[in-house]
């Protein structure tokens, strides 16, 4: 990694980094081509103070024009030590001009974890595993179980797209779910290098039922929490195969990071019933495809398993038609927008609440899916 790679890699570990706390996208449609859209401010930021907006545009940085930049040219401009201005040029009535706003730079915290009630139960947002994730779940815990209508009934926990982080966060999240017992191996070339993360006593979860959400941009550490939930019979999965991304890097700063970094793939993981998570990916025990209005109905979405050079493919590409030679083709359900004609319906998490609404059959489902994956 290059020196700028390995910041990047460094600030989202962290879960903060020194800016105005705005996620933006590169526009590539449209009259605003080259423009950088602003998806939303984080809360508690220069940007939220400020008004920032969803969909404003910013078309100048200190003067310079965004139009011409990359998205990391335009990043790294907004970004800057503590304490430092930026004045940035923002279009958002197209009938007016551009007003200028001026800013000064802080340390912005994303948020790791995100929490709501769902009707009678919680739902658990995990975006990544930075070192904010293990404490940000905790506190969602604790927050969900004051509810004025009362605890929730059971759990949904939202692991899609979520692109994995650190081992030890993802241990600490599997482990308020489930009491003591193998979370995930690591195992080396060297029998003697192998080694086991074991959970606690305790669960903050307390023993209710649990939906977990996965999808094909549920990876890494993703994949290690979802992988042992399902392993130790505590959650049904909902969703589609997660990434496959099963392997462990070690990285070693260059020169303390002044020169970047090297990362190092040293082993793999293994689910806690020994199934190695590298190019398989975690399969869910309900299979739910959907297709969004605009999307392709035989798109897929790229795997560990796509990529070049990715460890023991050919050893994926078997256990796949090993497990699904006899499986049916899951249909894919075409899932639309809400009354308001702008927002898109959940149908995983509407179908992952519908299950947890009924106890019996949610417990049927959990004790077929653990007989299944007993006679593979």
């Amino acid at each position: 990694m290059t020196a700028d790679e390995f910041d990047r890699m460094q600030e989202q570990t962290r879960g903060s980094f020194a800016g105005l706390g705005i996620q933006v996208v590169m526009d590539n449609e449209g009259p605003d081509k080259g423009l950088v859209k602003v998806v939303a401010p984080i809360d508690d930021t220069p940007a939220k103070k400020a008004g920032i907006q969803p969909n404003d545009l910013i078309v100048a940085i200190d003067g310079a024009k965004v139009q011409g930049m990359t998205i990391d040219d335009a990043i790294g401009k907004l970004k800057g030590a503590k304490g430092t201005p930026v004045e940035i040029s923002v279009l958002r009535d197209r009938e007016k001009p551009p007003f200028k706003v001026k800013l000064v730079r802080d340390i912005v915290r994303v948020p790791a974890v995100t929490s709501r009630m769902e009707g009678n139960f919680g739902f658990l947002r995990i975006s990544n595993f930075s070192e904010q994730t293990a404490s940000g779940l905790e506190k969602a815990f604790k927050s969900l179980e004051k509810n004025q209508e009362g605890a929730p009934k059971g759990y949904v926990l939202d692991l899609r797209y979520n692109p994995g982080g650190l081992l030890d966060q993802a241990v600490a999240v599997a482990d308020d779910f489930l009491s003591g017992g193998e979370i995930v191996s690591t195992r080396g070339r060297n029998p003697k290098d192998t080694l086991r993360e074991m959970g606690t006593p305790g669960e903050l979860a307390k023993g209710r039922p649990v939906v977990v959400l996965i999808n094909g941009g549920s990876a890494s550490a993703s994949e290690i929490v979802a992988g042992a939930l399902q392993d130790r019979d505590r959650a049904l999965l909902l969703g589609t195969r997660s990434f496959g991304k099963g392997s462990v890097q070690t990285v070693i700063p260059l020169q303390n990071g002044l020169q970047g970094a090297l990362r190092l793939t040293t082993a793999r993981y293994y689910t806690p019933s020994g199934r190695s998570i590298q190019a398989q990916g975690i399969d869910p025990d309900i299979q739910m495809p959907v297709i969004y209005p605009g999307q392709e109905e035989n798109a897929e979405r790229p795997s560990e398993a796509s990529l070049p050079g990715a460890l023991d493919v050919e050893t994926q590409q078997e256990a796949f038609k090993a497990e699904h030679s006899d499986q049916p083709k899951v249909e894919p359900v075409k899932c639309g927008y809400k009354e308001d004609g702008k927002t898109f319906r959940d149908c995983q998490l509407e179908r992952a609440i519908e299950i947890l609404s009924d106890a019996t059959a949610y417990r049927a489902a959990l004790a077929d899916a653990s007989a299944g994956r007993s006679k593979q």
